[in-house]
């Protein structure tokens, strides 16, 4: 999969504007401010393709970019909890409708901010995946602001903080401000994309 060649294709509000799958999609999935567009744009080394901002709930729109024969999509950050009760149901109506649209899901990249134990809603987004046998990596955002012996800890917890998975899920540490963990995350992403997601 080439990653300097992706471009932005169009963002859709509603579960109703929601094109056709006709391509594989990689999914990116977290709850908002954990750096889903800045780990984006460093994936694909582009400083402005998806829009950054220090405002949590910025995405509100399913985002679609297209990288050769494959699709990537950037889901709307969930859990924050100064958006009107009508937004939130916005949202929640534009996520199942995603999953529910017989989409031609490759991977989906779940977000977790590796500061902190998983949050309750990305505990229920694992069992989700997990329960519909999506295929999963977990990119633990921010590693930078850690020291070795903090990631070292973190990833410790993590065995236990995921014990209600089936099993462990790859986790890869990563930084879009330094780097960390990019090629490995491209190298997970291109092995699911070559081999039709299995």
């Amino acid at each position: 999969m080439r990653f300097n060649n992706v471009v932005f294709e169009a963002a859709y509000g509603t579960a109703a504007q929601l094109p056709v799958s006709d391509l594989p999609e990689i999914v990116f999935s977290g709850r908002s401010n954990v750096g889903k567009s800045s780990l984006i744009n460093k994936l694909f080394n582009r400083k402005a393709l998806a829009k950054v901002s220090s405002t949590p709930g910025k995405t509100a729109t399913v985002n679609f970019y297209r990288a050769g024969d494959v699709r990537i999509v950037d889901l709307p950050g969930y859990g924050y909890a100064k958006v009107s009760g009508s937004e939130q149901k916005r949202w929640a109506d534009l996520m199942d409708g995603y999953f529910a649209g017989n989409r031609r899901i490759c991977l989906v990249v779940q977000l977790i901010d590796m500061r902190h134990p998983p949050t309750r809603l990305d505990n229920q987004m694992l069992e989700f995946l997990c329960s519909c046998g999506y295929n999963f990596i977990i990119a633990l955002t921010k590693c930078d602001k850690l020291n070795q012996t903090q990631t070292r800890q973190r990833l410790q917890a993590l065995e236990n903080e995921l014990d209600l998975l089936p099993q462990m899920p790859v986790c890869i540490p990563v930084s879009a401000v330094k780097g960390e963990g990019i090629i490995q995350l491209q190298e997970q992403i291109s092995f699911f994309v070559e081999n039709g997601g299995m």
